[in-house]
C-alpha cells in the first residue's frame, strides 16, 4: 500500500489549478536545485523572493535576477510563504530558532526527503508559536544539485506530496491544505497526494533511498571500470542516482533507517533467490524468478 493520491477539490477535478493568488512574499532557506527551482519560479510569478544559503557566492548569485533580500529574523513575518529546503536537521534547527519570529501570517514548509524527524519537531513549534506548517515532498529532482542546475519549471506537472497535522480537525486540515495548494500554484504541481510522517517514510525508502542505494553500489563492481562500449540505456538507468551527495542522502537515509533496513532486507532476499537459481544451474527457477518480476511490472505499468 503506498501514499494515496488525493487531489485536491476543485471546481473541475484536476489538482493543478490555476494561480489565483496575487503575487507576495516567499521565503526560501537553503538555495540548492529545490530551493534554487523554488526560488526562480516564485521569481518569474512575479513574487517578492527571500532567501537564506550558507554560501555567500551562491547568495550572491541568486541576488543578480532571483533573490530581492535576506530570510531572516527581521523579514520571516513578512512572508505569506516560506519553503524550507534544506537538510532535516538545518530545517528543524532553523524552526526553533525563529519560531517566536514568524507570528501568524506566514506558512511554513518543508522539503526534506523525510517527514518524521522534520514533522515531530514542527508540528508542536507551530502549535506553540500560532504559525502554521505542513510537511511537504515534492517529487521532482535531477542527478545534479546546487543553484547552478536550478529550474523555474523543475515542479511543473510533478507530484507533490503533503503531510500536515493529525491534531486539526477536518475544516483545519482543509483550510491548511487549500492554503498550500493556493501559494504553490506559481510552481505548477500537477498532483497532490495527502499522508502521514510515518507513511510517507515507509513508502520513501522504496521510492527513493533504495533506489540510490542500490544505484550507488551497482557501480562499485569491478567490471564498471571497462564498460566503456558495452553499456547502453540499461546502464544508464541503472546508474543515473548513483551520482548524489553523500552528505545529504546519509543524513535521509540514517533519518529513515528502519524503513530503508527493511527494503533492503526484500532486495537482499530476492537477489539471493537468482543467485542460488544460478548456482544451483536450475534454468526452470530463473526463468520463474524473472516471468514473476517481469509481471509484477507490467501489473504495476497498468494501474
Amino acid at each position: 500500500m503506498g501514499i494515496p493520491e488525493r487531489p485536491l477539490d476543485t471546481p473541475d477535478g484536476n489538482a493543478a489549478v490555476p494561480d489565483t493568488t496575487a503575487p507576495g512574499t516567499v521565503g526560501i532557506l537553503g538555495l540548492g536545485l529545490i530551493g534554487g527551482s523554488f526560488a526562480r519560479a516564485y521569481a518569474r510569478a512575479g513574487w517578492r523572493v527571500l532567501a537564506y544559503d550558507v554560501s555567500d557566492d551562491v547568495m550572491d548569485v541568486a541576488r543578480v535576477e532571483t533573490v530581492s533580500g535576506v530570510l531572516e529574523a527581521e523579514t520571516a513575518a513578512t512572508c505569506d510563504l516560506i519553503v524550507l529546503a534544506a537538510y532535516p536537521g538545518a530545517c528543524c534547527d532553523w524552526l526553533v530558532a525563529r519560531a517566536d519570529d514568524l507570528g501568524p501570517h506566514p506558512v511554513v514548509i518543508d522539503t526534506a526527503g523525510v517527514k518524521q524527524r522534520v514533522c515531530d519537531a514542527a508540528f508542536p513549534l507551530a502549535r506553540d508559536h500560532g504559525f502554521s506548517f505542513c510537511g511537504a515532498h515534492p517529487m521532482a529532482g535531477t542527478q545534479f544539485s546546487g543553484f547552478a542546475h536550478a529550474r523555474a519549471d523543475l515542479f511543473r506537472g510533478a507530484p507533490m506530496v503533503l503531510v500536515p497535522p493529525e491534531d486539526l480537525t477536518d475544516s483545519e486540515r482543509l483550510d491548511l491544505l487549500d492554503r498550500v495548494h493556493g501559494l504553490l500554484a506559481p510552481c505548477g504541481f500537477g498532483s497532490f497526494s495527502v499522508t502521514t510522517p510515518a507513511e510517507h517514510d515507509r513508502v520513501i525508502a522504496f521510492t527513493s533511498q533504495l533506489c540510490h542505494v542500490v544505484s550507488n553500489a551497482y557501480v562499485k563492481s569491478p567490471t564498471a571500470q571497462v564498460h566503456a562500449g558495452f553499456s547502453a540505456g540499461s546502464y544508464k538507468d541503472l546508474t543515473r542516482v548513483a551520482h548524489l551527495n553523500p552528505g545529504m542522502w546519509a543524513e535521509l537515509m540514517m533519518d529513515d533507517a528502519g524503513p530503508l533496513g527493511y527494503e533492503l532486507d526484500q532486495i537482499i532476499g530476492a537477489l539471493t533467490a537468482y543467485r542460488e537459481a544460478l548456482a544451483a544451474g536450475d534454468r526452470d527457477r530463473l526463468r520463474e524468478l524473472l516471468a514473476e518480476g517481469d509481471r509484477i511490472k507490467r501489473a504495476l505499468d497498468d494501474e
